[in-house]
């Protein structure tokens, strides 16, 4: 890292931290309009399109609105059906499919300009005891000993856009975007990720949290794979459709390894899996997501964006 990039990765940006995880909390807190209706807006400094972890995190929440408090998101199923605009309101519709002894199930329909932009099902479930076992969580280095974000991007400004970041990410392998530099590599990605402050302690709130993170960097694997990443090839990209499962408790603002890979890429699909493990090695979330993306090679003698 050149001197110049280290302190500008080290200088206060106000764009993460305490204030940026009370406003991504104040942005899960959607407003009711109705019984099974509620509202959310975007950040004021948002990309073109809403972020889909936003709009999914959104959508959990409106469903565990209609849900009782002791009943547990087990699992949620969503698609990605129009990009979302960031200049005005998400109105969430839920629909209460099913309340039974144990189990509870919602669907939720996210809607922009009279039209549907997403929809999510999810299964909620009072807590029960059981047979356990789990993954072992792969052997990596403590999050406090690798790079913040800024010190990683601080080289490559296009990856340091000024938006807001609630959540800190220390990736554990090499970047995708500078690993894109050496050629296509290993479909897969590692990163410690946490909400950067405090959280209230409503365990919701932290699945909420989890899920709008999930998105981030879901598909590095795919993109690593290819040698390619956003905003420095031409690749156009959108997630397609996104399913998570929630094992045990845990924290967000409590660092979480996040393993992901890539077993497949197909007519301009990949396909992502993940699991969430506690720093403690307990696996607490899975994580799979098809992502439409298309790599637009370069014409004779036009380079790759640099």
């Amino acid at each position: 890292m050149t001197e110049a990039a280290r302190a500008a990765a080290t200088s206060p940006s106000g764009l993460s931290g305490q204030s940026a995880v009370d406003d991504l909390v104040a942005l899960l807190d959607l407003e009711r309009i109705e019984e099974n209706i509620f509202r959310g807006v975007s950040p004021a400094e948002s990309p073109v399109r809403v972020f889909g972890g936003q709009v999914a995190g959104q959508a959990l929440v409106a469903a565990s609105r209609t849900v009782p408090a002791e009943r547990r998101v087990h699992s949620l199923h969503s698609y990605f059906i129009r990009p979302g605009d960031p200049r005005v309101p998400i109105v969430y519709e839920v629909d209460r499919i099913r309340d039974g002894r144990s189990f509870t199930t919602r669907r939720v329909v996210a809607v922009q300009h009279g039209k549907a932009i997403f929809t999510l099902s999810a299964s909620f479930q009072l807590e029960e005891q059981g047979n356990e076992h789990a993954a072992a969580m792969p052997s990596v280095p403590d999050p406090e000993t690798l790079p913040t974000w800024r010190e990683a991007t601080a080289d490559f400004p296009l990856m340091n856009a000024k938006f807001p970041r609630p959540i800190d990410v220390r990736y554990v392998t090499e970047p995708p975007w500078e690993s894109r530099e050496d050629g296509p590599g290993e479909a897969a990605s590692q990163v410690w990720m946490k909400a950067d402050g405090k959280l209230p302690d409503d365990p919701m709130l932290h699945l909420c949290i989890m899920t709008y993170a999930s998105d981030m960097t879901l598909l590095d694997g795919v993109l690593a794979k290819h040698g390619v990443y956003w905003g420095l090839d031409k690749v156009l990209g959108a997630s397609l459709d996104h399913a998570m499962w929630f094992h045990r408790p845990f924290r967000a603002d409590e660092w979480l390894l996040y393993d992901t890979a890539s077993p497949s890429a197909s007519g301009n699909r990949g396909l992502a899996t993940g699991q969430f493990f506690t720093q403690d090695g307990a696996l607490v979330a899975t994580v799979v997501q098809e992502g439409l993306i298309r790599v637009i090679k370069p014409s004779a003698g036009e380079g790759a964006q640099a």
